[in-house]
């Protein structure tokens, strides 16, 4: 059969709801419910996927498999009653339309909650052993608490649902008991640890259908130099209830918040795959409202970043398929991120899109196999925009690359053209930096940054910092410092320099920075705030043991501590939902 006439196996939105206590949890607040009752409320919501995540317990799951091979022993024997044969029918149309998956939500060491979600062939006791590992003492395994008294740390937790093939999820992850929750105390290099885990595979938020650049998805979409990896951000229910308590809006019940999923067929090895992926656009908030999503134009909205870019042109024609393949060598080498081929980063313009995408598609696919080495898996599709609201734009498609963090840098075009991203821009690494990608792949996974020590304030973590200056035979090279990663490339020149580097090395040389103009908070300054590509940078100014040192172009994904009170920004994280 040839494969045009192959079928591809169409992906499909689907609604899913990964938290969902039922009364086995000893503080759910409709005790008398049935899990009948559930399932049914499921489905009146419109729900493919649930879970059942009853605290540091499988009870609530184990009773009502024990229902339904009760009612099957039952029936065997011929000794349904009408009520029941109506119940056990209910069952089976549940099972044959929902799949139902086995969970539970541990209280780690501190306090933490961690969802752990398994396939739905999982035995109950299993489950139980993975509880008993976790160090749920066996008399609590099946009081559905909160409070276990002290469990495993939330990094072994992780490991081991992860291992055991199961999804780790962070519980609601920015609000109470949350791994990423505001002013919890823990120390930077502790939550960083928390949220950037490569056994944890999502994050599940309260913000998430808030939009804007103050929201957790945001946080954590990889342009944060403390967080660069990138994290799948969910919403659920959390529900304790049946239905949405109508006095306390925070009491949802089944299916008050749900994530919408991108799936090839509804199954659990499916869901784990899309968080295992690179692919952040196969998971949305649901919305009710029937409102055109377009996540391409969310994009363009939000610019070039470290993680992504566009490129309206993509013909050989002027060097443009070259510059798509240098972005796709520069995000393996840096963060990873996403390329949109046919689409300008304009938002008000009208994406010219690609004529021929599946060609397009194929051909990038073949020369990132061919060109760049060491080999890189990268994600080519092709999807669909509208483009702006208000050019009643029809929908057009482009391509998308999906590039992962590189495991084995530095990766190289024809074997010896090495790009890195340097915030929005694509460069060619100089000596400096290719030393330092070596060093990266020798060292295995970045080590986690420390946090601020008390009494230091560190600087911005984007931006650049000209470190040192040499005159020779009347010409001025000087030492660049990314304030984002600590690299230092030495011997750069005003005419050698990049966008940023030349902007700082101009206002360097031309405009030494007088005291007398800085706008002073104690130790900490700000020198001057200009716009570029619609997003405020900041040149800042700190006094350090007698020196003055100056950062230009700060962007606010860099700021944090007392840089974010100079500024009036909370730069933290977002606040609880």
């Amino acid at each position: 059969m040839s494969n045009k006439k192959k079928k591809r196996k169409r992906n499909s939105w689907r609604r899913i709801d990964l938290h969902l206590h039922t009364p086995a949890s000893a503080d759910y607040l409709d005790p008398d419910v049935s899990y009948l009752a559930i399932l049914r409320q499921a489905q009146s919501k419109g729900l493919d996927v649930i879970a059942f995540t009853d605290h540091n317990t499988v009870a609530g799951y184990q009773a009502m498999v024990d229902e339904v091979r009760q009612l099957e022993w039952l029936e065997e024997l011929g000794r349904l009653r009408k009520d029941e044969k109506r119940r056990l029918a209910d069952y089976h149309r549940f099972q044959e339309k929902l799949l139902i998956l086995p969970g539970f939500e541990l209280t780690a060491t501190l306090g933490f909650h961690i969802l752990g979600i398994f396939p739905a062939d999982t035995a109950v006791r299993e489950l139980e052993f993975i509880l008993r590992q976790l160090n749920v003492p066996p008399d609590k395994l099946d009081v559905g608490s909160g409070e276990v008294g002290a469990t495993t740390d939330v990094l072994t937790a992780y490991r081991v649902i992860d291992e055991a093939g199961g999804i780790a999820i962070a519980a609601h992850a920015n609000s109470s008991h949350g791994v990423a929750m505001r002013r919890s105390g823990l120390g930077g290099q502790t939550r960083m640890a928390y949220t950037q885990d490569p056994h944890l595979h999502a994050l599940e938020v309260t913000d998430l259908m808030r939009r804007g650049r103050r929201t957790t998805a945001r946080f954590f979409d990889g342009s944060r130099p403390e967080y660069p990896r990138r994290m799948h951000c969910i919403q659920g229910s959390d529900a304790h209830r049946l239905v949405r308590d109508s006095n306390d809006r925070k009491h949802l019940g089944v299916g008050d918040r749900v994530t919408e999923v991108l799936l090839p067929e509804v199954s659990f090895d499916a869901l784990r795959d899309v968080f295992l992926s690179n692919d952040f656009s196969r998971t949305r908030p649901y919305r009710r409202a029937k409102a055109r999503q377009d996540y391409i134009q969310s994009a363009r909205k939000e610019g070039a970043t470290i993680v992504q870019d566009f490129h309206a042109g993509y013909t050989k024609r002027g060097g443009r398929r070259y510059a798509i393949l240098a972005d796709i060598c520069a995000f393996a080498n840096t963060n990873g991120g996403t390329l949109y081929v046919g689409v300008s980063g304009a938002p008000k313009e009208p994406p010219p899109g690609v004529k021929n995408p599946w060609r397009l598609a194929k051909t990038l696919q073949h020369e990132v196999e061919q060109r760049i080495t060491p080999p890189l898996e990268v994600t080519v599709d092709v999807q669909q925009t509208y483009g702006p609201a208000r050019s009643q734009g029809q929908k057009v498609r482009v391509v998308r690359v999906v590039v992962p963090r590189g495991e084995d840098p530095p990766y190289a075009i024809d074997d010896n053209k090495i790009y890195v991203r340097s915030e929005a821009e694509t460069n060619r690494a100089v000596r400096d930096e290719i030393v330092n990608l070596v060093k990266r792949a020798m060292a295995g996974p970045a080590a986690l940054a420390a946090g601020e020590p008390a009494g230091h304030i560190e600087p911005p973590r984007t931006g650049v910092e000209i470190a040192e200056t040499e005159e020779r035979k009347g010409k001025l090279y000087h030492t660049m410092r990314d304030l984002r990663n600590g690299n230092e490339v030495k011997n750069v020149t005003r005419k050698s320099a990049r966008r940023l580097w030349h902007y700082a090395i101009t206002q360097a040389e031309e405009h030494p920075v007088d005291p007398g103009q800085v706008e002073w908070h104690r130790v900490i300054g700000v020198l001057r705030v200009r716009k570029h590509a619609g997003r405020a940078r900041y040149d800042l100014v700190q006094r350090d043991n007698g020196k003055l040192r100056v950062y230009y172009g700060v962007t606010e994904d860099g700021i944090h501590g007392r840089w974010a009170r100079l500024l009036g920004l909370d730069a933290d994280l977002p606040a609880n939902g």
